[in-house]
């Protein structure tokens, strides 16, 4: 342990003695078995998740519609009942709606928030780890459902202030060192981030020697070794030692940086590669006698690549067998999971270094929750089914979990005092030049490598023995299928002369058939001429008698038209003699008053003109007589 990890242990309370092993301790160390007091509550606490097991947790996310989806109106075709914990995917076969319904343990829409799913799923979680158990986290879906946000969340903000949106990662560390903190416990942190990318794993968080290029050259692959106790361990993994939340924020954004990522038809960004972000903490306790013991737990938090077909991704070449490498390690996952749910024999971990990594996630000591990411729309109704029924599949694998051995603070002093010495001693041996020297890590390797070959050689050899078993039960049917391919070529020559004559017969037939067919195509021709020319006759005739109809209608009405009018002029001249007649009385009655009146008038005349005369004679006599 370096003067820098020193200064930091410090702060945290004087923690110079605390674990640094790379994996969490078992109940394998002979001087922690003889101190059990302290955890006696705690192991009896768990003894029937031992016995009994535990089933895998599995929770299902539905993202909402994305922008291009919401614009050409994307139908969706998965409902999500939160309170019910179903989801349901609507179903179109043979021009028939079925819907399938899937019960998982928790599901959230596509309105959930993050805080939601975290509040609700993780955090029980990370209240086990603290309590000594390892446990993992991880995501599974088809690219671009949001398994990655759904992890880290969305960028952390400038000013330092925790995101709304930010994912399991941070959110977990944040409950991590704020119930430490509300503890005032003493504690040690380490984080490791690996990848796993064309079943070669990477360490992320190992210090860049070159400049980063195109292809990630930069990233130092490490060895995957058995641990010699069922389990495996990275050799050579950086572990970063951690004091406050930023510090494992910034680490987090340092590893996701490297992550693989390139662009497909389903996301822009899409991770290429698994990666596996682990954190262990080890907190020392006091037991009633004053004894100082450290309780460790491991926290795995993995976020899958995508689950989606090749041809879907829109994945080519490179891409293409880069998409088969995730499609590989996922199958073998799956194969992983079928063989747990079916407790069959042998169960392929060694196939894959993605399912050796979670060998203790899937049916081992490991608390484990599966976060299944699903898209509601319907171009990814093929996927989004796969996943929902990998995950309902997943449920029923059962962990037995196991918390971690308490250890006694002076133990794991004494433990580290020898692995120093024999530390030295390697050290004095190659500056010495004493015997043959190779580097421990290669030592291991090697070890692993001859455990692994044999392994296969053993796997081999009964692979062997069964494929001479096939080869002989083969033999014995080749040669009862010779002896029937024997009878049946004969019966073969009986059919082929009868065929030959049926054939001759169908030709002959045929060729009645055709012309047949000829004499018919002709009638039916003439017949249909006919029944056009029919057609058009009745419907000319019906066309005439319509037209004759209406002129004699036409003539019916003319000749009333003309009977009115004859009685009209009728009536006119008896009219036309009675105002005669009335008009002559008239203007004979008129003459006579005419003539009496103008004699009248002159009788009238010639009296005025007699006054007249008068008046002016007596006119003048007046004058005069004036």
């Amino acid at each position: 342990m370096d003067s820098s990890s020193s200064s930091q242990q410090r702060r945290r309370g004087g923690g110079g003695g605390m674990v640094s092993p790379s994996h969490t301790p078992r109940s394998t160390d002979k001087s922690a078995r003889d101190l059990r007091s302290g955890d006696f509550n705690s192991n009896s606490s768990s003894k029937h998740d031992k016995e009994k097991g535990v089933n895998v947790q599995v929770i299902v996310r539905c993202r909402p519609l994305n922008e291009d989806e919401l614009r050409v109106h994307t139908p969706v075709v998965i409902s999500c009942n939160e309170g019910r914990r179903e989801v349901s995917a609507l179903q179109n076969i043979a021009n028939k709606q079925i819907d399938r319904t899937f019960l998982f343990d928790k599901v959230f829409g596509p309105a959930s928030k993050q805080k939601d799913l975290y509040d609700l799923a993780v955090s029980p979680i990370v209240y086990e780890v603290l309590e000594g158990y390892n446990c993992t986290i991880f995501a599974y879906g088809q690219t671009g459902t949001g398994k990655t946000y759904t992890m880290e969340g969305g960028a952390r903000k400038k000013n330092g202030e925790f995101p709304s949106d930010a994912g399991v990662i941070p959110r977990a560390v944040k409950q991590i060192f704020e119930i430490l903190e509300a503890q005032n416990a003493e504690y040690n942190m380490k984080v490791t981030f690996l990848e796993l990318y064309n079943e070669e794993i990477t360490d992320l968080l190992a210090p860049e020697e070159t400049p980063k290029f195109v292809d990630d050259k930069s990233k130092k692959p490490v060895a995957l070794m058995e641990d010699g106790k069922g389990g495996v361990l990275v050799r050579g993994l950086e572990e970063e030692i951690v004091c406050t939340a930023n510090e494992i924020y910034k680490i987090l954004d340092k590893g996701s940086a490297k992550r693989r990522t390139a662009e497909t038809l389903l996301n822009k960004q899409s991770s290429r590669s698994h990666s596996i972000f682990s954190i262990t903490i080890h907190i020392k306790e006091c037991t009633p006698e004053g004894e100082e013991m450290i309780k460790c737990g491991k926290l795995n938090l993995v976020d899958l690549a995508g689950s989606e077909n090749i041809s879907r991704s829109g994945a080519r070449e490179g891409r293409a067998r880069e998409a088969g490498e995730i499609n590989k390690s996922l199958l073998t996952l799956g194969r992983v999971i079928n063989t747990l749910v079916e407790r069959s024999g042998h169960i392929p971990y060694r196939d894959s270094k993605l399912t050796r990594l979670l060998r203790d996630s899937l049916g081992g000591k490991t608390k484990t929750c599966i976060i299944a990411t699903i898209s509601p729309s319907i171009q990814s109704l093929e996927e989004t089914l796969s996943t929902l029924d990998y995950a309902h599949r997943a449920k029923n694998i059962k962990n037995k979990p196991e918390i971690n051995q308490k250890m006694m603070k002076s133990a794991v002093i004494k433990d580290l005092y020898s692995e120093i010495d024999r530390l030295k001693q390697e050290v004095y041996a190659a500056r010495e030049k004493n015997g043959i020297y190779i580097p421990r890590d290669r030592y291991l390797q090697d070890e692993a490598e001859k455990k692994e070959m044999a392994e296969k050689i053993e796997h081999m050899e009964l692979d062997s023995e069964s494929k001479d078993k096939q080869f002989l039960e083969i033999q014995e049917l080749y040669n009862s299928q010779l002896h029937l391919t024997v009878d049946l070529s004969e019966k073969l020559d009986k059919t082929e002369k009868k065929l030959e004559e049926t054939e001759n017969s169908l030709l002959d037939l045929e060729e009645k058939h055709r012309q047949a067919n000829i004499t018919i195509k002709e009638k039916e021709f003439f017949i249909s001429n006919l029944l056009k020319s029919e057609k058009g006759l009745v419907e000319r005739a019906f066309e005439l008698r319509s037209e004759l109809e209406n002129a004699a209608s036409d003539v019916s009405s003319l000749f009333a038209k003309i009977e009115r009018k004859d009685k009209i002029e009728d009536g006119n001249r008896v009219l036309t003699r009675k105002f005669q007649s009335q008009l002559t009385q008239q203007l004979e009655i008129l003459h006579k008053t005419v003539a009496a009146s103008m004699t009248q008038q002159e009788k009238q005349l010639e009296d005025m003109e007699e006054d007249m005369q008068s008046f002016v004679s007596i006119k003048a006599e007046v004058w005069i007589r004036t």
